[in-house]
């Protein structure tokens, strides 16, 4: 017999399905994405830490799991939501299922359900809090989410944080190599793929835990600090903001997501909560520069305030959808930031000039 599984919204809403993954429950801010494809992504994002996430596609895990696409060691999310997942994976560096996979970290999912209509609630409510109750009724769900401490309330880039330094060289490596090459990536939730881009352009990529002093980071002398994307509130991360504000002035600073929003805060800047948040591969982002329009992946539910930066601060990025920041440059130092994630490839990897932009900034 299977099991009762249900998705329970901290407004009381029940949306009913069959259970796979982990037999546990879970609960999390619910949030949704619009991208066709990067499932294996989504799950090892450490800036969906917290989350249970609902992706819009109809159909998951129709490729399996492959051991290249890990954006970090573990799933991070608090669990997963689909209208349909697929048991017989077809591809030929599948490994396991999406089932499987779960199972693996610990992590439930549940399928059967209108993941559209759970879309459409979250953008006219906005995201909330939500259990998924496998094996139990939603009023003992319900109850449950309601005693629970809500997403904005908990720093979790101290819970997902490397504790050591270490080089990156598509594993983990202890901190040694050339220095004169060395990139320094503040990990507060740092995707592989960023360390893999700043490796293939030539750099040693050095991950360093978020709590790091300003003096700690400095003394590994880095050619460049790169702040990395994370999840959660960056209003609960004075002690992040704190060291980026010694950073500022000593070398090339690149910010990516929450990076952005810290470097932002750093300079006096606000951030505050977006209605539902942007996540997707097929964000519509222009840089101010030279006009250039470019489709961006993007995977956050904070915005900085245009109009609490200082004159320094220029916004170089804007959101063609509803018009948000999505990138700073500083007028006279070297430190650039972006909101959306450049290291994401939705479709194309036109996004990535922006690294290329940091780096000359390095090597100037």
């Amino acid at each position: 017999m299977r099991r009762s599984a249900h998705l329970v919204l901290d407004d009381g809403t029940v949306y009913q399905g069959t259970p796979f993954g982990a037999d546990v429950s879970a609960v999390g801010e619910v949030v949704f994405t619009t991208s066709m494809t990067g499932y294996q992504e989504m799950l090892t994002d450490p800036s969906f830490a917290g989350q249970i996430v609902v992706p819009t596609y109809p159909l998951i895990g129709n490729y399996g799991i492959n051991a290249q696409d890990f954006e970090s060691s573990r799933i991070q999310v608090a669990g997963f939501v689909v209208r349909s997942w697929s048991d017989a994976p077809s591809h030929g560096l599948s490994r396991a299922t999406l089932h499987d996979y779960l199972v693996s970290q610990g992590v439930p999912g549940l399928s059967g359900v209108d993941t559209r209509a759970i879309t459409r609630r979250l953008r006219s409510r906005g995201v909330m809090m939500g259990a998924l109750a496998i094996g139990a009724p939603p009023d003992e769900a319900l109850e449950r989410l309601r005693n629970a401490p809500g997403y904005g309330a908990t720093d979790f880039v101290r819970q997902i944080s490397t504790d050591q330094p270490y080089l990156w060289a598509e594993r983990p490596e202890p901190v040694s190599g050339d220095e004169n090459r060395r990139i320094v990536v503040t990990d507060y939730g740092v995707k592989y793929s960023i360390l893999r881009i700043l490796r293939e352009k030539g750099y040693e990529p050095v991950a360093v835990p978020a709590t790091l002093s300003a003096d700690d980071i400095l003394a590994l002398k880095p050619r460049g600090i790169l702040l990395s994307p994370g999840p959660g509130d960056p209003a609960l991360l004075d002690y992040v903001v704190t060291t980026a504000k010694a950073l500022v002035g000593r070398v090339p600073i690149m910010g990516i997501c929450l990076g952005h929003q810290v470097l932002a805060r750093a300079f006096g800047g606000r951030t505050y909560k977006l209605k539902f948040g942007h996540r997707g591969a097929n964000h519509p982002v222009m840089d101010r520069a030279d006009g250039r329009v470019t489709m961006t992946t993007q995977n956050h539910g904070y915005a900085v305030d245009a109009g609490s930066l200082p004159d320094e601060m220029e916004v170089s990025h804007v959101n063609l959808n509803d018009d948000t920041v999505e990138g700073l440059r500083h007028r006279s130092l070297p430190i650039l930031t972006i909101q959306y994630h450049s290291e994401a490839s939705p479709g194309p990897t036109d996004n990535r000039y922006i690294f290329d932009r940091f780096l000359d900034m390095v090597e100037a």
